[in-house]
């Protein structure tokens, strides 16, 4: 799928600013801009190095500065926001003055397309001459190539000039001017890292100089650190006689032997192609779907296994994450050597029937504050299965998810345990352990400490899939049905809200109980029903009335009177409204799934949820460009939020691709 922007896309600086592209390289790193090429956040680069996979990241190429020269005339190409910062305070003036205007690099004014397939390319149209610059992330590798077509119709010789911007600084931090940069043989060196580089133009090394008033919209917003500051210490030209053609090209990279900027761009196609074909999807967006999943699949260094990244540009990666994202992202897609290498690596790290949610970093322990990460990864493994027909792994993984199940029958750690009902009850004092976990010092927005109606729903599940498992193990005396039909009796009796037509949340005891919420609709989509048709049905229905938005799932219903509509502002705020009524996209594949499970997966229900899906193809040009967001505002959902690009919004929706395309009662 390619995607197409022109100049009414970016008819005001602030509109150019909406978009942008991710490229990622398998091993944490990644490039990202937006679609007139500036940086609107602090995360955003040009090359995002990686140095220990996957989350010791480094912003080593920031921006380029991009000036065409006519005869006496310099045009500015690139474009980036700056601001004239008061000195007494990190705010800067209203975005809107003329000082602040000034100051820009206006670029986009001369930008006359944008567009990105494999990777992002440019065109400038400035009196005659005509620039398409292309920009690309070698997978597999900490090198980015860039390279400027240029076409001189002027009549006048002309030069091109790149001023890159550097940083050299982890993920996140601000450039000090107090750091030094040396420059020699082809390599800059800073903050103890190196960065080699070549280029067929001409170089010319600069005075070092420091640009601190970088002006980022989209973290000021959110309440970030809106402030930037790059180092400049060299410049690339190349010189286009009139009427000649030219191209610069230009490679970066974290180690020696740089490849070329054709093999560079050669192996990006090929990389993607590959992974299209092997996902096989006929429809264009869950083609594209399925290319944008392996963006977030990562090298883990400290595992030597593959691993799932939450979200870019903030997130790493988490055990529950992973669990819901692994479906879609790779067996969906086919990957399934990726999604084995994936649960062995949770198996290893199993404690006390827990998977952990952070994975251990240096001398670190791992974290184990989730009570869903281990019933999803039985979920997980029994996908798998239904796929592979993979009885060998099932058999080295029975033994984990049997002790899984026996420590959450007889208790294991943040509360979590068997209550005499059959259900399970998690959480206490300030434990945050299903994915509404937000925390703000003692503000627990949405505890949930109890029986979580989405946790007890995946036990369910967890047990009638060990009861299968179990004819692996005829020996087991483990009676995994019994139990189950036991979940199920105590489940629908305490769960069902007949008032409401549909789940309560949790069982608390609280006033949270009856609250309306996303969670319910897994106990329908599951592939083992602990609802009676009709229920499952009215679920559905009221999941749609009160919750359903095109991009995603409201997480409160808006008639609630703890409902947030707009997800912005200081992180108090967000965190405040995170959960209470923010759209996350990734429960709406848990409401398609569910959909057409009560509808029997007959054709009309197929035709029905692929005109729903119509939505997602637009959200694609909205955003991260190819990619789905984290969340969306409650109340409109129109502009991406959160992470701009999340793993498991676009494994779950593919999911739901994945549905579409099997045979009917299949």
């Amino acid at each position: 799928m390619k995607f197409v922007y022109g100049k009414q896309d970016w008819k005001t600086f602030e509109r150019g600013e909406e978009n942008c592209f991710l490229m990622t390289n398998g091993l944490g790193g990644f490039s990202s801009l937006t679609m007139t090429g500036s940086c609107a956040r602090n995360d955003h680069a040009v090359l995002m190095a990686c140095l220990r996979s996957p989350n010791h990241r480094y912003n080593m190429i920031h921006r380029l500065e991009e000036v065409l020269c006519l005869g006496e005339e310099s045009v500015t190409l690139s474009s980036q926001d700056y601001r004239d910062f008061d000195g007494n305070s990190s705010r800067s003036w209203e975005a809107d003055s003329e000082e602040n205007a000034s100051l820009r690099e206006a670029g986009y004014l001369h930008q006359t397309a944008f567009s990105y397939e494999d990777y992002p390319r440019w065109t400038y149209l400035v009196q005659g001459v005509e620039i398409e610059k292309s920009l690309g992330l070698m997978p597999g590798e900490n090198t980015v190539g860039i390279t400027y077509c240029i076409r001189n119709r002027s009549g006048q010789e002309v030069t091109l000039q790149v001023i890159p911007h550097l940083e050299f600084v982890p993920k996140g931090a601000l450039l000090s001017k107090e750091q030094e940069f040396e420059i020699a043989g082809g390599k800059i060196k800073s903050n103890g890292y190196a960065l080699y580089f070549q280029t067929n133009g001409e170089y010319e090394e600069l005075p070092l100089s420091f640009r601190d008033n970088l002006y980022y919209a989209y973290d000021a917003c959110d309440g970030r650190r809106e402030r930037g500051c790059t180092a400049v210490n060299h410049r690339i030209s190349l010189r286009v006689p009139h009427d000649g053609t030219g191209e610069l090209q230009m490679v970066y990279g974290v180690a020696s032997g740089l490849p070329g900027t054709e093999e560079i761009f050669r192996k990006i196609r090929d990389y993607r192609a590959a992974l299209r074909e092997r996902a096989g999807f006929a429809d264009e967006t869950a083609a594209e779907l399925s290319m944008s999943a392996n963006q977030f699949i990562s090298y883990r260094s400290s595992t030597a296994k593959q691993t799932i990244l939450a979200g870019f540009p903030f997130f790493e990666d988490w055990g529950r994450d992973t669990m819901i994202a692994l479906v879609g992202c790779c067996l969906a897609t086919g990957q399934y050597e990726t999604a084995e290498s994936i649960l062995k690596t949770f198996m290893t790290y199993c404690r006390k029937g827990l998977m952990p949610n952070l994975f251990p970093e240096g001398k670190e322990a791992p974290g184990y504050n989730t009570v869903d990460a281990s019933l999803l990864f039985i979920l997980a493994v029994y996908e798998y299965y239904k796929r592979t027909g993979d009885t060998v792994f099932v058999k080295s993984a029975y033994q984990i998810m049997a002790e899984i199940i026996d420590w959450y029958r007889e208790g294991t750690d943040f509360g979590i345990r068997m209550d005499e009902d059959g259900l399970i009850l998690a959480g206490r004092d300030y434990d945050q352990v299903t994915w509404m976990d937000v925390r703000v010092g003692d503000i627990l927005p949405t505890p949930r400490h109890g029986k979580p109606v989405e946790i007890n729903a995946y036990w369910y599940n967890a047990l009638c899939i060990m009861e299968e498992f179990k004819k692996f193990f005829p020996q087991d005396e483990r009676e995994y049905a019994e139990l189950a039909a036991r979940v199920k009796e105590s489940f629908e009796e305490k769960f069902w809200n007949e008032e409401t037509g549909c789940l309560k949340d949790v069982l608390s005891g609280t006033g949270a109980d009856n609250q309306i919420r996303c969670n319910q609709i897994w106990a329908v989509s599951l592939p083992f029903s602990v609802l009676s048709p009709d229920k499952e049905r009215k679920v559905v229905d009221t999941v749609f009335q009160k919750l359903y938005t095109p991009y995603g799932l409201r997480t409160l219903a808006p008639e609630d009177g703890e409902f947030r509509p707009f997800y912005g502002g200081e992180q108090l705020d967000r965190d405040l409204a995170y959960h209470q009524g923010t759209v996350w996209v990734f429960p709406l594949g848990g409401y398609y799934l569910a959909y057409l499970k009560v509808h029997g997966y007959s054709a009309q229900a197929r035709e029905y949820v692929g005109r729903q899906l119509e939505s997602i193809t637009a959200a694609l040009r909205e955003g991260c460009i190819g990619q789905l967001p984290e969340i969306y505002d409650g109340l409109n959902p129109v502009s991406s939020r959160g992470c701009f690009a999340q793993a498991w919004s676009v494994g779950e929706i593919l999911r739901v691709y994945d549905a579409l395309r099997m045979p009917e009662n299949a």
